[in-house]
Order: structure tokens, then sequence, then C-alpha cells
């Protein structure tokens, strides 16, 4: 491959780019795995494990508190930089502070701690995006979507894996905290030494204008709503396939559970950096929506493997190469797919709409897993991983149908405003909003029942099912009038 297509490899905006990635992406696993891990080694009931694992919430609901950090400036570096800067100090602090913690003894100043390392590294990531998002121009939008997350997953590997196993053999439990939190230092070199978006970039004037301002900005744009639903359907096929892989390679296959976390862990974290890495070297040859076409179709073809693996018989290698081959092909979609997040934000309030549209994207990943499992409880291995090429189907058609937006968007950083039926794209919002609503309750309502001071199972799928349809008519109705609108105008 011709050097000058590596040279944004070798650009200042590179290192910081992983730095930040590896900053951003380092407290994810401590407070997952790495504690939980930690929590089992000092016998500590599963059921207070299990509700530890609430901590993660916060990365899914961080769109909340967004507008917050669009709207307000910290008096130092910044708007992006300033709040990069605090929330790293915070984590470094709240990191460091756990390893004073035993988890049989402090339980209670654990989880505080816990939750926030969990809600600043969500706030890192908000003030993160938005800065990568207005910093990088168009033609670095993949690259730098490949560096951030060739970061984020190294660091993952290192506060997950590597952590364990320092924490087992050499440097103990409480150590292994100052240690993660002395790796986050590098991160706010990084930040000392970036520069902050242009200046020119106009804020929101007050906190209404920052919740209010980024919604309509963006429904009130040609085909929304199907671009809305292109980032929901884009990595479905992708989700199902990695959904319920550790079960498919130990009870479908019969693999080791050795052999299956060596390979699906390792290699498959190795193999997403490498495909992150190579998508964003090809996306500076190829256009926005080119890329994203062509990475969805290797991402869907190479569920296959797995589909080969399921009726084959088992061996070692032929694992190897089913999990390489989709961990590889994932990670460019991912590098293509954060660009197109990138792409898609108004840089007045980039920290809101990359949370709102980051947190959309993982409601397939999050949804598909019950779905997953009574799939192949009726049809078996090989048709649910048959069924996953058909999954990315719809996210392709809708790209297709997404072709001229993104290519405006892409070239000239603008979109085309609606003009049509604004009453029924009014219901459309209704809906979604209603939705939204139902599960905020919803929501609410478990966190009293895990609390105990309700007792509501019954009534929590109830509530939840009633939030995902009318979500899901919402965004239905509002894809359907973008088809008819865009029908009408090629008529």
């Amino acid at each position: 491959m011709p050097s000058h297509y590596l040279q944004i490899f070798t650009r200042r905006n590179a290192a910081l780019l992983l730095l930040l990635g590896f900053s951003s992406g380092l407290p994810l696993a401590l407070t997952s795995g790495t504690l939980q891990a930690w929590m089992a080694v000092e016998n500590v009931d599963i059921k207070t494990i299990g509700f530890f694992s609430l901590v993660g919430q916060a990365y899914v609901f961080k769109f909340l508190w967004s507008p917050l950090m669009d709207r307000y400036t910290p008096p130092f570096l910044g708007r992006r930089r300033g709040w990069l800067l605090v929330t790293q100090l915070l984590l470094i602090v709240a990191i460091a502070l756990m390893g004073f913690m035993q988890p049989s003894r402090d339980l209670t100043l654990l989880a505080s701690l816990a939750v926030l390392v969990a809600f600043c590294s969500a706030s890192q990531d908000i003030v993160f995006d938005a800065w990568k998002t207005d910093i990088l121009p168009a033609e670095e939008r993949g690259s730098g979507a490949a560096i951030s997350v060739f970061g984020y997953r190294l660091a993952m590997l290192v506060s997950g894996g590597l952590a364990l196993w320092l924490a087992d053999r050499y440097l103990g439990w409480q150590a292994i905290w100052w240690l993660m939190a002395a790796m986050m230092v590098p991160g706010v070199i990084a930040t000392l030494l970036a520069k902050e978006p242009d200046e020119a970039i106009v804020q929101p004037r007050s906190l209404e204008e920052a919740v209010i301002a980024p919604l309509r900005d963006f429904f009130t744009r040609n085909n929304a709503w199907l671009i809305l639903s292109l980032i929901v359907l884009y990595k479905l096929g992708d989700a199902f396939a990695a959904s319920l892989t550790t079960i498919f390679l130990i009870r479908g296959v019969g693999f080791d559970a050795g052999d299956v976390g060596l390979v699906n862990k390792t290699l498959g974290l190795f193999a997403t950096i490498i495909g992150a890495l190579f998508g964003g070297v090809l996306m500076q040859r190829l256009s926005l929506y080119r890329a994203l076409m062509l990475f969805g179709i290797l991402q869907a073809l190479s569920n296959l493997a797995y589909w080969l693996l399921s009726v084959t018989d088992k061996h070692l290698y032929s694992m190897a190469a089913a999990v390489f081959a989709e961990n590889l092909c994932g990670g460019m979609g991912t590098a293509a797919f954060v660009a197109l997040l990138m792409t898609l934000c108004n840089k007045s309030f980039s920290a809101t709409q990359f949370a709102l549209l980051s947190a959309l994207s993982a409601v397939g990943r999050v949804y598909v897993g019950p779905v997953a499992g009574w799939f192949v409880a009726g049809w078996g291995w090989p048709a649910f991983y048959a069924f996953s090429v058909a999954a990315a189907l719809p996210g392709l058609v809708l790209l297709a149908g997404c072709k001229r937006t993104l290519d405006r968007a892409e070239k000239t950083r603008e979109f085309a405003p609606r003009d049509r039926w604004p009453h029924a794209y009014r219901w459309a919002i209704r809906l979604l909003l209603l939705g939204c609503a139902l599960a905020g309750i919803a929501l609410a309502l478990l966190a009293l029942d895990a609390l105990g001071v309700a007792h509501i199972d019954h009534l929590l799928a109830t509530l939840f099912g009633g939030a995902a349809l009318l979500g899901l008519a919402g965004v239905m109705l509002g894809s359907l009038l973008d088809y008819l609108a865009q029908r009408s105008a090629q008529d």
C-alpha cells in the first residue's frame, strides 16, 4: 500500500488519539470484569457481584448529562480539553482510592467509587468523542476512528486480561488499582498537548438550547429517520453473531473453556485492532458511503465462518480462523461506523449528538441476546448463523437509501432540510419520546426492585416491552415518511 496512505498514523493527532483512546478504554474493564474477579476472589456472594453489574449503566445513559458538557465550559483549557482534564483527574483519584478498599470490608465505599469511576469514564467518553469529531477534518475521520479504536481496545486488554494476570501472579489486587491509576497519566499529558477545537464553533447559549437544539437540528434534516434506523441496524448482524459466541464455541462445538478464552478474547481482540487500522487506511481511498457498504458486506459474510464451524468437525485452527475473520471484518465496520457518527454531528453540540447516536447504536447489541437464545433453542446453531447474515441485510438496504444524504454530508458538512408532512413527523417524534419516557419509568422501578424497596418483577417486562414497541413504532413511522418523501421527490 502506498506510503502516503500511512502518513496519517505518524501525524501529531495520531499519537493524541491513541493516548486519549487508551485513557477512554482503560476504566471500562476495571469496573466490570476486573472488579468482579476481585470480589470473587474475596468470596463476595454472587448476588452482590451481580448487582455490581448495574454500575455499567452510566455508559448507556451518558446522553442524559452530555448537554451539560456542551453548554458549560470549565475555566481552563476550553470546552473540550477542560472537561477531559476534569474527568481524567477524577478517574485517577477514584481508581487509586479503590486500591485502599477491601471487598469483604468496604463494600459500600467500593460500590460508591465504582459508580464514580463509571460516571467519570462515561463523561470522558462524551468529551473525547466530541473532541475528535470537532478536530478531525472529513478526510481523516476514518483513520482517526481507527486509531482511537486501537487505543480503546488495547486499554481494555491491559485493564482486563493483563490486570488479572498481574494481580494474581505479582502485584496483588490492591496494587493493581494503583498501577491502573498511574496508566491514566499519559491521557492527561495528551489532553495538555492537544489543541482546542476552533473557537468559531458556536456553543449553546442556555441549558434549554443545549438539550432541545441538538434534537431539533437532527430531526429537521432530510432522511433523519432513515439514518436513525441505519444507526440501529447497521451492525445488527454483527451483534447477532457476537451475542452467543462463547456459548457456541464451548457448548455448540465443544471446545475447552481455556482454548476459547485464549482464542476468542486474545486473538479476537488482536483481529479487531488490525481490522480497525486496516479499515482506517482504506477509508482514505474510499468515500464514507463506499466504506460503509464494503465493510458492511464483509461483516455479513464473515458470519458464515461461524456457520461453517457449526457444520464441520471441531478443530482449533478452524476456530481461530473463524474468530479472526469475524473480528477483523467487525473492526473494519467499527472504524467506518464511528466515522459515520462523527459526520452526522453538528460541532456546536457534538457531545450531545454523538452520545445520543452512540446510545442508539447500542440498542441492537443490548436486545439481541434474548432473541438469539430463543432462535438457537428452536432452530439450532447452523440456522442461527445463517440468519445472522440475513440480519445484516436491512442495514445495507437502508445504507443504499441514504447514499445521497451521506455523500452530501461528507463533502459539504450540510444536510438538506425536511419540507414535507410536518404533522405526521411530529407523531413519529411523540411515539419515540413516549417510548423513552416509559423506558425511564421502567428503569426507575428496576432500581427500586434491585434495592428491595418494591417487588414488581411482573410489571417490568410489560413496561420494557411497551417502551420498545412505542419507540419502534415511532422509528418505523418516521422511516416510512422519509421513504415516501424520497419517492415523491424522485417523481
